[in-house]
């Protein structure tokens, strides 16, 4: 099981934090910043795999992002890195600069995030389905926002 999956620039700023355990805030800081400063001190050749206390840290980065996430010990490596590249090609097919997307529609990238993954495992791997649904919560989203401005609207004038 996933226990949580981050997303964290090559200067170290979390941009994406998503937990499917619960633990105290201080305990959530401390992974943060240990599992960041592991990850960024590695280099390009050496293995996606690192072991952090009693759990497994997969990572992948791509382009000036780390996507990270921390695993049960008993958990499959390759199998965490197939996610992650599903969620990347995801956010790839759906905003076209995933690094963009993180910094200025952080909202979508966790919508996404909760189609594909629901308390920890993987719950889609279909690109299409996941893709159909976000587009049909786009559409909802911006039919309600119209009807929203057009019930203003009425009211002004």
């Amino acid at each position: 099981m996933i226990t949580y999956i981050l997303l964290v620039s090559r200067q170290g700023k979390v941009r994406l934090a998503k937990w499917f355990t619960t633990m105290p805030l201080k305990d959530k800081a401390k992974i943060v910043k240990d599992v960041t400063q592991l990850v960024l001190a590695r280099r390009a050749r050496m293995c996606n795999f690192l072991e952090y206390k009693d759990k497994k840290v997969v990572y992948r980065r791509y382009a000036s992002l780390f996507f990270v996430c921390g695993i049960g010990a008993g958990d499959n490596e390759l199998v965490t890195l197939e996610i992650i590249h599903r969620y990347v090609e995801v956010l790839d097919r759906y905003f076209g600069n995933v690094r963009l997307c993180i910094i200025f529609n952080f909202q979508k990238a966790y919508a996404i995030l909760d189609e594909l993954i629901i308390a920890g495992e993987l719950q889609e791997s279909s690109k299409k389905s996941v893709l159909r649904v976000v587009s049909q919560s786009d559409n909802h989203e911006e039919q309600e926002n119209s009807e929203d401005i057009a019930r203003l609207g009425s009211r002004s004038g």
